[in-house]
């Protein structure tokens, strides 16, 4: 395979990667994505000692390279303070330093837009830069769900709206969906979301 595809491979996974961590970190998965990082290791690895002649390939090799190398001393530093028990925030600053949240606008029952048909904990998301309602009221539900599973750790809104409406837009847009509904699933004690596109 060419230089040129194996970059733009690496670009798109490096990306697809970022989106994996951040949504492990926003306690969205219940597992790092360590496969895909190997896959991402494997294809820096493969050029690191080759001697690249075209300077434009060149440049975008060690650009990403480089990118992945800092992105994965942030990962690994985030992934350290959560096995010691001192969770991140997402800029790796310590989550007790940050100022506390202002309290959640209240959320009418109906401005949620249940998916219809479904058990509670079930979000509609049609728009996700528009569906603050619902998502927010799927916010709620996650930490309350959490909660009584035990888990710890503290979830930012910030954070888990950033990783769902990535998740939305990219089911959306690859599905020709019109909308998804986001589920909540509780299994060995690990809250985590599903999510099913709308035709």
């Amino acid at each position: 395979m060419a230089l040129e595809d194996d970059l733009d491979i690496l670009e798109r996974q490096i990306r697809l990667l970022q989106i994996e961590w951040d949504k492990f970190f926003g306690g969205v998965e219940k597992k790092p994505p360590n496969e895909l990082r190997a896959r991402v290791d494997q294809l820096v690895k493969k050029y690191a000692y080759t001697e690249i002649r075209n300077n434009a390939e060149r440049f975008r090799y060690q650009t990403l390279s480089s990118r992945y190398a800092t992105f994965n001393e942030l990962w690994n530093k985030r992934l350290r303070a959560i096995e010691e028990g001192r969770p991140l925030g997402l800029h790796g600053v310590h989550e007790r330093h940050a100022p506390p949240p202002p309290p959640p606008p209240p959320v009418p029952a109906a401005a949620a837009r249940r998916a219809p048909g479904s058990g509670s904990g079930e979000v509609r998301v049609k728009d996700p830069a528009a569906d603050g309602a619902a998502m927010r009221s799927l916010f709620e539900s996650f930490v309350a769900a959490r909660r009584a599973a035990g888990e710890s750790g503290p979830v930012k809104f910030e954070s888990f709206q950033k990783v769902i409406s990535q998740q939305a837009a990219r089911i959306l847009s690859e599905k020709g969906a019109q909308a998804v509904d986001f589920r909540l699933e509780t299994k060995d004690g690990k809250v985590s979301l599903k999510a099913k596109p709308v035709k």
